[in-house]
């Protein structure tokens, strides 16, 4: 069941919950790292990033508990006392790649995250008296279901996957169930390929931080794939001419990436029975065809570099 978000004057929302929905082998926990450590610059802004420790497990319980469906005052104030010491804030960020599923459901039922429009409702459900966004990167098959597959230690591939034809598979099937299921929460995605471009966009997106806001450690993302000496340059450069606007940072940091960045960080090696050069291709070119469908659905806010 989805919570109807109540109307009228005496239920005006007074705060925006964020949920950072990851997805699974797209972010591993580098966001709510460094909102974290930004943390007590947020809260300048009204912005309150909790200790994912302290609120994992009570969201969880609490959303098995009422499945959306008549949540009370009360019972929404005894969660927020729980998750955060602060008496109010504008915005409250929770992060954790498991809201939807645990990582052996993403590809049950022959589909993407089959349970994401009941969970998002669950979800929503918790704070009917306050706004809800969700937040969360797509991959490109391609690459997430090997990286899937490579977390799992006891199933065999078949058994993984369980009939499923991964030419099948669409993100913007299963963006369209939660479209479906909260027409009106808002939806920002963006594609994982893409988050080292787009990186400072991403934290603002979920934070919702003013654009004067410098935020500290937004490029460890890149230590990974850029070379030491890339890095390096690419910081000096920041510090010295300081970018603008968000567009310019990309310009930037896209210049630096192309010039620097290690091939082989980027590579993966696909070794999955029928997976070869001309499959892998084929499922590129239907992701690269899905993320234009996705840019263009209504009520989704699509980050692109």
């Amino acid at each position: 069941m989805i919570a109807a978000m109540p109307t009228g004057p005496e239920h005006t929302p007074t705060m925006k919950i964020v949920y950072h929905l990851g997805l699974h082998c797209t972010d591993d926990e580098k966001l709510v790292t460094c909102l974290r450590a930004n943390a007590p610059l947020l809260a300048t802004e009204g912005i309150v990033v909790p200790d994912p420790d302290r609120y994992r497990s009570v969201l969880r319980d609490t959303m098995n508990a009422t499945r959306g469906a008549g949540v009370s005052r009360e019972t929404q104030e005894t969660v927020l006392d729980a998750v955060m010491d602060e008496d109010e804030a504008d915005r409250l960020v929770f992060s954790n790649q498991a809201f939807l599923c645990k990582r052996q459901k993403v590809l049950s039922e022959g589909t993407l995250y089959p349970m994401a429009a009941e969970k998002v409702g669950w979800m929503a459900g918790l704070f009917p008296d306050h706004q809800v966004e969700f937040h969360f990167a797509i991959r490109n098959p391609a690459t997430f279901i090997p990286a899937l597959f490579e977390r799992e230690k006891e199933r065999d591939y078949t058994t993984f996957m369980d009939g499923i034809e991964p030419h099948r598979l669409r993100w913007s099937e299963m963006i369209g169930r939660i479209r479906a299921a909260l027409p009106k929460a808002r939806l920002t995605v963006w594609c994982d390929e893409d988050t080292p471009l787009i990186w400072p966009d991403v934290l603002r997106a979920v934070s919702g931080h003013g654009d004067a806001t410098m935020l500290a450690g937004t490029l460890e993302v890149l230590e990974p794939i850029i070379s030491p000496e890339g890095l390096r340059r690419m910081t000096d450069y920041l510090t010295s001419h300081p970018p603008q606007t968000p567009a310019q940072h990309r310009r930037i940091v896209g210049a630096f990436f192309d010039k620097y960045v290690m091939e082989d960080a980027l590579e993966m090696e696909l070794d999955l029975p029928g997976w070869d050069e001309e499959y892998v291709e084929t499922l590129t070119q239907l992701y690269d065809t899905d993320m234009v469908k996705i840019s263009e659905m209504d009520g989704v806010t699509f980050i692109a570099p």
